[in-house]
């Protein structure tokens, strides 16, 4: 919870900001009549957050009460807070973040730049919790439409393991989730009290049985350059050389990119890339 009187002020004012700009019909509420403050009311944002109208009325007093990493997320999404407004609530209330979004100290303008030049090769930041920060678009299209994926199921973990066009899109899966799960536990060394870290391997935990037999096995493995097999159900198998380039500390973030390890697919990642700068078709 808030450490300080001035902290929960700041809270509140905040969050009543945040919910005052947000029009009812943007979160599908129908916009009602003799509304007196602008955009939605506290038992709205309440509703939204599945918490009691009462708790989110003393939330918006100051009053001192203990707000979960569970709630403040509840929260956030509630009011549809972009990276660096979550950022704020969760500093405000004093509690972890356990699913940090876009987070990531190596990301910058250049670097998002530098993605973009790489295609048609593909690229992407990741964290050492193995979310995928960044992409470019050859990226986002190496196995299936990853932008139409929330931004907390854009994990390489999550993927190969809950994810069936990524499983099938395997070729060597046994061996790569087997790598996947070992380099995890190997980076989780340096961060077993952070909740977003217990909060990922806990989902996959309840979603994967075959996780938790290879989570079990207490393998651990350092990131290494290695190749790469993908099946695309577009272009069809494309072999990669696969490189980790850091963009700061060992274990903390870092650049991956694919290099065509044949002709064929350079021929075919050609062919990729050229269907991402067409117009993905939206049903009527």
């Amino acid at each position: 919870m808030p450490t300080t009187v001035a902290a929960r002020q700041e809270l509140a004012s905040f969050l009543r900001s945040r919910r005052e700009r947000i029009a009812p019909e943007q979160v599908g509420l129908p916009p009602g009549r003799r509304r007196r403050t602008p955009g939605l009311r506290r038992e709205e944002v309440a509703q939204l957050a599945a918490v009691g109208v009462t708790w989110y009325t003393w939330l918006e007093q100051a009053r001192e009460i203990q707000v979960s990493s569970q709630v403040a997320d509840a929260i956030a999404r509630a009011l549809q807070l972009d990276p660096n407004e979550r950022a704020h609530l969760f500093v405000l209330s004093g509690t972890p973040d356990p699913n940090p979004l876009a987070e990531c100290p190596g990301m910058s303008q250049p670097v998002r730049e530098m993605l973009e030049r790489l295609e048609p090769l593909p690229a992407a930041v990741v964290n050492s919790r193995c979310d995928v920060i960044a992409h470019n678009r050859t990226y986002g299209r190496l196995v299936d439409d990853l932008d139409a994926l929330p931004f907390e199921d854009r994990n390489i973990m999550w993927l190969a393991f809950t994810h069936p066009v990524w499983r099938e899109a395997l070729v060597d899966h046994d061996e790569t989730i087997r790598m996947l799960v070992a380099k995890y536990r190997s980076a989780m060394a340096e961060h077993l009290a952070e909740p977003a870290w217990k909060a990922l391997v806990k989902r996959l935990q309840q979603a994967s049985p075959e996780f938790c037999e290879v989570w079990e096995r207490h393998e651990v493995l350092q990131p290494e350059n290695r190749v790469k097999r993908y099946l695309n159900p577009q272009v069809g198998l494309l072999t990669f050389d696969y490189t980790n380039l850091w963009l700061g500390p060992h274990q903390g973030p870092r650049l991956i990119t694919y290099t065509p390890a044949d002709d064929a697919t350079r021929a075919r990642l050609q062919r990729l890339y050229e269907l991402t700068l067409t117009p993905v078709a939206v049903p009527a």
